[in-house]
């Protein structure tokens, strides 16, 4: 990796890290260590530092804020990639160009302030941008398909193409750049509508005081750990097999809403992903619900 650092470094391609704290960049604060986190200053030098890894067949992982995925406890023998520098924010009447590194939360208030309707079930979502695209994040039955317009994206040629919104197969927690991962999302294109910012503030506002009543936000957590079946919440079923709080090491279902698993301490990664499976195996064998997990499970071969 020695290398690689002075690749990085010779050709400025950004701020650079080694043996960084995979659990400083997950919203549930476990994983392992990181051989070297950088953080690209734009598109050219993202390019330039991806073609420096696939020619040297170096593994790689574009990482967000780290609110949907789990690390494992062992090293991570390759580079993270950080995109907090595309940090663009640009509004055109209703009309939202945001870079794939900004706050999905920081740009919903921002759109509030601006009387623009449409990212008020963002507001209490904890990812980027990109992360938010890539996963269909959503929440109070919408989610990004319905605001998203088109997208730039690294392909894994490391051409940049644009994909709209039909081309990004948007449905319940999914997008094209799933099924894809090769893609990299480097900007978004968002169109809203018009509406007293007032009015929005204060679903806003309603929804945040619900969220501090109804949900863990004192512990580390990555949100809802399972999608909700058709015509049914993980978190009923979760509840009815009578497993809010139990644990597993420092992991534990949340008292307070059946579908969050906390880091009530000192969890690992492994704590997690077992009462994860755990939960998952009950539910099944009582109700035959097979519950689907949202959070991305990294370096666990």
């Amino acid at each position: 990796m020695l290398e690689i650092i002075k690749f990085i470094k010779k050709n400025n391609i950004g701020h650079v890290t080694e043996n960084a704290l995979l659990s400083k960049y997950t919203t549930y604060k476990v994983g392992g260590i990181a051989s070297i986190m950088v953080f690209p200053k734009d598109e050219e030098k993202l390019i330039i530092l991806l073609k420096k890894l696939k020619a040297k067949d170096i593994r790689y992982k574009v990482l967000g804020y780290g609110s949907n995925v789990i690390f494992s406890d062992e090293s991570f023998d390759g580079v993270i990639i950080k995109l907090d520098a595309f940090d663009k924010i640009e509004i055109n009447d209703t009309i939202i160009t945001v870079g794939a590194g900004v706050s999905l939360v920081k740009l919903s208030y921002k759109a509030m302030k601006e009387g623009l309707s449409g990212l008020e079930f963002a507001s209490g979502i904890p990812g980027s941008i990109g992360g938010a695209v890539f996963m269909n994040a959503g929440a109070y039955k919408s989610d990004m398909g319905y605001v998203v317009s088109e997208v730039k994206v690294l392909t894994p040629e490391l051409e940049i193409k644009t994909l709209y919104n039909e081309d990004l197969k948007y449905k319940y927690r999914h997008s094209f750049l799933q099924d894809n991962p090769g893609y990299i999302c480097l900007e978004a294109k968002l169109i809203l509508s018009h509406k007293d910012s007032k009015e929005i503030k204060e679903v806003m506002e309603k929804r945040r005081k619900k969220r501090i009543m109804f949900q863990p936000l004192e512990y580390p957590s990555a949100g809802s750990v399972f999608r909700n079946p058709e015509n049914d919440f993980a978190g009923r079923l979760i509840e009815d097999c009578g497993l809010k709080g139990y644990s597993i090491g420092g992991a534990r279902v949340s008292e307070k809403h059946a579908n969050f698993i906390i880091n009530s301490g000192n969890a690992t990664a492994s704590d997690v992903k077992n009462l994860i499976e755990y939960v998952h195996d009950v539910v099944e064998k009582r109700t035959g619900v097979d519950l689907k997990v949202e959070q991305e499970f990294v370096n666990w071969e």
